[in-house]
């Protein structure tokens, strides 16, 4: 049997990597992006089959509260305000509620535990299930303004502006959502703070702004979703004020970075447990 000699610079003794012919060297580390849409692909395959009632039962809630509220409004504001709520109400109902409740319900089984295995950045998870959940919203919001613009004789012509506010203000919503499911001791409660959430979108979103006592409207005012259903309904006027809607955009977009950055850090917290 022969040797084959270990080549070893003067002066060093042979090491275990010498022999071994060096160290393995570790993969790349993944990126963010594609890590981001590899989670949110597999994030729409797995609610695929739930999609269609999910989409139902957000629409079908928002068009009966229009058609509820028809008979109450006496004022063209109150209608934009009613159907602009209305619309953001299917964001919330899913990326607040229903995100709140994954989030919760995958810590408490474990999930948590396989992402936590994967060579995927924690914002990745985060960002990826947030975008997932949001994009199930675009159908029902986008019915919805359309079923409440022919129902309160409103405009159609700014609706574009809902390509915008749909992913800003599920942006905010979303980390809510996700920061409320993981931080949460218990599922229950995760899905309790979900629930609490949606309905103050709901209430403090499709109620007119001008009914409300002063203090209800200062709650209004540190809701999220409340500066993306004021974007939405600036855009009924016959010459909407451009630089308020961009002004609540930005409010919805700042809020969004905050909150989806306090999910990214309660992910990290809860998979480390």
């Amino acid at each position: 049997m022969s040797v084959t000699p270990v080549k070893v610079p003067a002066g060093r003794a042979p090491t275990v990597a010498d022999t071994a012919g060096g160290p393995a060297r570790l993969g790349p580390r993944a990126r963010l992006w594609p890590s981001l849409m590899a989670v949110y692909r597999a994030q729409l395959s797995r609610a695929r089959v739930a999609r269609i009632p999910l989409l139902f039962v957000a629409t079908f809630q928002s068009v009966g509260i229009m058609i509820m509220m028809r008979g109450v409004v006496d004022t063209r504001g109150e209608a934009q305000s009613v159907v602009a709520g209305s619309s953001i109400v299917v964001v919330a109902y899913v990326a607040l509620n229903l995100l709140a409740q994954y989030f919760g319900q995958l810590r408490a089984s474990g999930g948590l535990d396989h992402y936590a295995t994967l060579p995927v950045p924690p914002a990745a998870v985060v960002l990826g299930a947030a975008a997932a959940y949001a994009s199930f919203t675009v159908p029902g919001t986008l019915v919805t303004a359309v079923f409440g613009c022919l129902l309160f004789g409103l405009p159609l012509t700014n609706l574009w502006i809902l390509l915008t506010v749909i992913p800003l203000a599920g942006a905010a919503l979303a980390g809510l959502g996700a920061a409320c499911g993981l931080l949460a001791p218990r599922p229950e409660l995760a899905t309790l703070l979900g629930q609490l959430g949606m309905s103050a979108a709901l209430l403090l979103g499709v109620l007119p702004p001008d009914r409300m006592p002063e203090i209800v409207r200062l709650a209004r005012d540190l809701l999220p979703s409340t500066y993306g259903v004021e974007a939405y309904a600036r855009t009924f006027g016959d010459r909407p004020d451009w630089a308020l809607v961009l002004a609540d955009l930005g409010v919805c977009a700042g809020v969004g970075v905050i909150s989806l950055a306090v999910a990214t850090w309660a992910y990290r917290r809860a998979a480390v447990r």
